[in-house]
């Protein structure tokens, strides 16, 4: 598999709770629960309280703003990352975006005061969720540049190329979103979509039978997503 830039999912594996004592990782698991949500199912709730950070333990979760008539998704995260990060300051204590399940999703729920001790106590485990800050902030940038100044071709093939790169890491795979869900990850009509996807499978591109997908010409899709 090619390497990637994405501007769509969440490329950075959390490692930060290997930097943990056991001590510190029994502290944890203490102050955790464990929660499963079905797909569509809203797992937080932009401008609500924090009581907790989240860590996608399975499945794949989107992130999006919402003003009530208007959503904007600012990405996929899927398993092994964490959600919350953005209300970790005791100054900014609610929810900065909404977040709910793509699939059927485990979620872990971390105290947020017992994560924020271990980010005073522990300066290996600080250092690598501000790694993660950095990285969710240039993805996001990327993300922006992507909606904005690509072509609905390019957007597409974007999605594509993250969700064979990042989530199944395999060319050929059951593709769990709809034709509107990735209407809304690229800032189109669903018509569009399905217009798009009949050109790259014309193309040579992909292969779609159902849900059954598969990148046929990699190096072609890479090239329409760059210069797209």
């Amino acid at each position: 598999m090619h390497p990637y830039t994405s501007c769509t999912i969440s490329s950075h594996h959390c490692r930060c709770f290997e930097k943990l004592t056991d001590d510190e990782r029994k502290l944890l698991d203490e102050h955790s629960v464990f929660i499963e949500y079905k797909k569509k199912e809203v797992i937080c709730k932009q401008g609500s309280f924090v009581s907790h950070i989240m860590f996608v333990e399975k499945g794949l979760a989107k992130v999006f703003l919402d003003n009530g008539s208007h959503t904007l998704v600012l990405k996929i995260v899927p398993e092994g990352n964490l959600l919350g990060l953005s209300s970790i300051s005791e100054e900014n204590n609610t929810f900065q975006y909404s977040a709910s399940a793509y699939i059927d999703s485990e979620i872990r729920q971390i105290d947020i005061k017992i994560f924020r001790q271990l980010l005073s106590q522990n300066i290996s485990f600080s250092k690598e969720v501000i790694e993660i800050l950095s990285a969710n902030s240039v993805q996001v940038y990327g993300r922006f540049f992507c909606l904005t100044h690509k072509q609905s071709f390019g957007r597409l093939a974007d999605i594509l190329l993250c969700l064979s790169d990042r989530i199944f890491k395999l060319s050929e795979f059951e593709l769990p979103l709809s034709r509107k869900d990735l209407a809304d990850l690229s800032g189109m009509s669903p018509e569009t979509v399905i217009r798009i996807l009949k050109k790259f499978s014309e193309d040579g591109l992909i292969s779609m039978n159902g849900k059954s997908f598969k990148v046929l010409d990699y190096p072609r899709l890479k090239r329409i997503s760059e210069t797209g």
